[in-house]
């Protein structure tokens, strides 16, 4: 018996299974009957992998479909979109009896009084407890606090440590992961309190986190222990073939010649834990078909969104099958192909469909093994193919994979949640204009360790648009709400809807100086043909810039007279890097020390 089949066309939904699933338990249709094929995806600022609340509108539209037999138009105004949406959560950290329970800084910030540390810079202990702002749902905020407490070491030796985290329900739209998922937040807690350890020791904040590096066999707060870590190696040769040294001494006379503009360097590390935080996540599947005239087609249940995940995984199959990548073609991600697909999410999707791809030509490998015997070296997989065929061999498989070695406990807080951890080091030297708070980018150096890359092209460009992306998180991006801080906003409107007044980095804003290395040399056993994920990771070295355009509103602030460490919130807007710069144009209307507050 023939039944039609109700197919969604289109969008950018990066979770398949889950936009259907929910429309066929409601409906009572057999979830094999709903089809979801979508198109190349285009994220934008409010696209994401999973959001209840479009998503429902997106499952009412299904239904509606269903209802009536016959598809109908769902078009988003982008108003709505901004509205229902929501963001990323912000991660704040309570900065402890001193000051009397108040928040610290809206990406994370922290202050010393739970930060133990030797006249040297060395670290001893720290005490932490993270706030996350969750909306009025749980939705992802759970798994974004989990690795935000995770990552809060970033790549320093703590001795003793015991990190808290709090999701927060608020009664604003319900918040979700972005890229990084609380990564990033985690991370940045950490350099906050590194540069305020450097101040206060009076040291630059380069030299404390030389001498706080963790290194190969270190055991991290939850047990897992760092294997083929280089981000020391990449340390120093980053800083020897940028010449940190001596660009400091440039940008110090820079500034000594410059009353109104002034320039800063920063040096930051990062290194980001590859896997899904939910075990069950970390399994893909896929269809490999051989034909008799050689050629190859792959279906996978990975979604493409411009970050290259096709062609990574057309290499995959060409690399196993010995055969030219022209001869392997992707057929569009769809659930009939291939079901109960994963989020395209995590960084992971390359090492898991990768893998998928993988088993199923290893398959049909040794299927062929026997004909392939009886020909000579060389010959085209299009005569063994038809050969097989002839003898009735199935030149059709089905792969699986699941990531191996993943485990971790919640209970005891212990294990080994990651498969490995892609990491890098990045310098950034920014020039901010003290009347304005405008700021450049004049130059940027990464050097990344991804393994042996799949692709080296599609993981720089990977590298260079997570960077900027972080650069807009880390410095002009924030959502401004209606309550008793902003009492110019209509109490709980969004008033930053669309980029109208939601700034988003544009091509002024990529660094003048734009420098990607990769780690040679430096396979990784753990991924797919010895490469590593990038999507996510490199995202965190744009703290680099937010800490130097730091470095330079403290050259401002010292020609003042204002010496010391400083609040500096992020996102480091030019609002706030303008009154921190405080000079005489500022001080009628606040003091050095003004901290405008975040929407929370």
């Amino acid at each position: 018996m023939w039944e039609t089949v109700p197919r969604v066309k289109g969008g950018t939904n990066q979770y398949l299974s889950q936009e259907l699933c929910p429309v066929a338990q409601r409906e009572a249709v057999d979830s094999w009957k709903m089809k979801s094929q979508p198109k190349h995806g285009i994220p934008g600022p409010k696209s994401k992998s999973t959001r209840w609340s479009a998503t429902a509108v997106d499952q009412m539209h299904i239904s509606g479909s269903l209802q009536v037999s016959r598809r109908l138009p769902c078009k988003w105004d982008t108003r709505e979109s901004w509205d229902c949406a929501a963001s990323r959560p912000l991660i704040f950290r309570s900065s402890g009896p001193s000051t009397q329970g108040d928040w610290e800084a809206g990406q994370g910030e922290a202050t010393l009084d739970r930060v133990g540390f030797t006249k040297e810079g060395k670290l001893l202990a720290l005490d932490l407890e993270l706030y996350c702002n969750g909306g009025n749902s749980m939705d992802l905020s759970r798994g974004v606090m989990e690795r935000a407490v995770l990552h809060s070491d970033n790549v320093y030796v703590i001795p003793n440590i015991s990190v808290k985290g709090n999701v927060c329900v608020t009664n604003q739209p319900s918040n979700t992961a972005f890229r990084g998922f609380g990564g990033p937040q985690g991370m940045l807690v950490a350099e906050m309190w590194m540069d305020h350890i450097a101040a206060t020791l009076g040291k630059p904040t380069e030299e404390i986190r030389a001498l706080n590096l963790q290194s190969e066999g270190y055991e991290l707060h939850y047990g897992q222990k760092l294997t083929r870590f280089h981000v020391p190696k990449m340390w120093n040769e980053l800083k020897d073939t940028r010449g940190l040294d001596a660009a400091q001494r440039e940008v110090d006379e820079y500034n000594s010649k410059n009353k109104w503009r002034k320039r800063g360097l920063a040096m930051v590390p990062t290194k980001y834990g590859i896997s899904f935080g939910v075990k069950f996540l970390n399994q893909a599947g896929a269809l490999v078909h051989i034909y008799t005239d050689g050629t190859v087609l792959v279906t996978h249940g990975g979604v493409e969104m411009g970050q290259g995940l096709h062609t990574k995984v057309a290499q995959v199959a060409a690399t196993c099958l010995g055969v030219p990548l022209s001869s392997v073609f992707i057929s569009e991600t769809s659930t009939d192909k291939v079901p109960n697909a994963s989020p395209t999410a995590a960084s992971a999707s390359s090492d898991l469909y990768g893998g998928a791809v993988m088993d199923a030509c290893q398959q049909l490998n040794a299927r062929m093994q026997p004909v392939k015997n009886r020909f000579p070296p060389g010959t085209s997989l299009g005569v063994i193919a038809d050969a097989c065929h002839k003898e009735r061999i199935d030149l059709s498989a089905h792969g699986f994979y699941v990531t191996p070695g993943i485990d971790f406990d919640w209970s005891v807080g212990r294990g080994s949640p990651y498969a490995y951890f892609t990491s890098g080091v990045a310098i950034a030297e920014v020039e901010i204009d003290a009347l304005t708070g405008d700021f450049h980018v004049i130059r940027v150096d990464i050097f990344m360790d991804i393994g042996k890359p799949l692709n080296p092209a599609i993981d720089i460009g990977q590298i260079e648009g997570a960077f900027v992306q972080g650069m807009g998180w880390a410095t002009i991006e924030e959502l401004k709400w209606g309550d008793i801080e902003h009492p110019w906003i209509r109490p709980g409107h969004l008033f930053t809807q669309g980029p109208g007044a939601y700034k988003i980095p544009t091509v002024n804003d990529i660094p003048i100086d734009f420098r990607v290395t990769l780690l040679k040399e430096a396979p990784n056993p753990r991924g797919i043909l010895s490469s590593k994920a990038v999507g996510e990771p490199p995202l965190f070295l744009s703290a680099s810039v937010f800490f130097a355009v730091k470095d330079a509103i403290a050259a401002a602030r010292r020609e003042r007279g204002l010496k010391g460490w400083f609040a500096l919130d992020s996102p480091a807007t030019p609002e706030r890097i303008r009154m921190a710069c405080a000079d005489e144009f500022t001080a009628p209307f606040a003091g050095p020390d003004l901290r405008p507050k975040i929407s929370v």
